[in-house]
């Protein structure tokens, strides 16, 4: 009867070290870095659209392109919410947001300009709605991760 129980206390803590070495196992989803997720993006939006090889490649890399210039501007300016801020202040964000806004609108008109070049102008409306698409599946993903259990 001992030699039944020390057997199954044996398994049970093989059993509870595995169960802990496959949690402490890093997320995968962690590990993909921005480049490596917009073009995930790219080659999806670029299947769900059906563009030809030729076509897909040269989208693949304006996307990224395009990724890359968006990113450069830095994060974005979270509004004030904590209140308290002076009149000074409050205009001083606002006009970096707004001057955010002129830089994104600036980089969007360029590479609507290098899609024209290789896409219709339906191929790229499809495109921006693609796009919206996955911004608000990321959106709605980050909030699931942010809301507790």
């Amino acid at each position: 009867m001992t030699r039944i129980i020390r057997t199954l206390l044996i398994v049970i803590m093989m059993v509870a070290s595995n169960v802990v070495a496959i949690a402490q196992q890093p997320n995968r989803q962690q590990q993909v870095s921005r480049e490596q997720l917009a073009e995930i993006e790219a080659k999806h939006i670029a299947h769900e659209l059906a563009f030809s090889d030729a076509v897909s490649g040269k989208f693949v890399a304006t996307y990224c392109n395009y990724k890359k210039d968006i990113w450069a501007l830095g994060p974005r300016l979270r509004p004030n919410r904590r209140g308290g801020a002076s009149e000074q202040d409050n205009e001083k964000r606002i006009k970096q947001r707004f001057a955010r806004s002129e830089k994104i609108l600036n980089i969007r008109q360029k590479y609507y300009k290098e899609y024209s070049k290789f896409l219709t102008q339906a191929q790229i409306e499809k495109v921006y709605e693609q796009e919206r698409m996955l911004m608000k599946r990321h959106t709605k993903r980050g909030k699931k991760m942010a809301t507790p259990k």
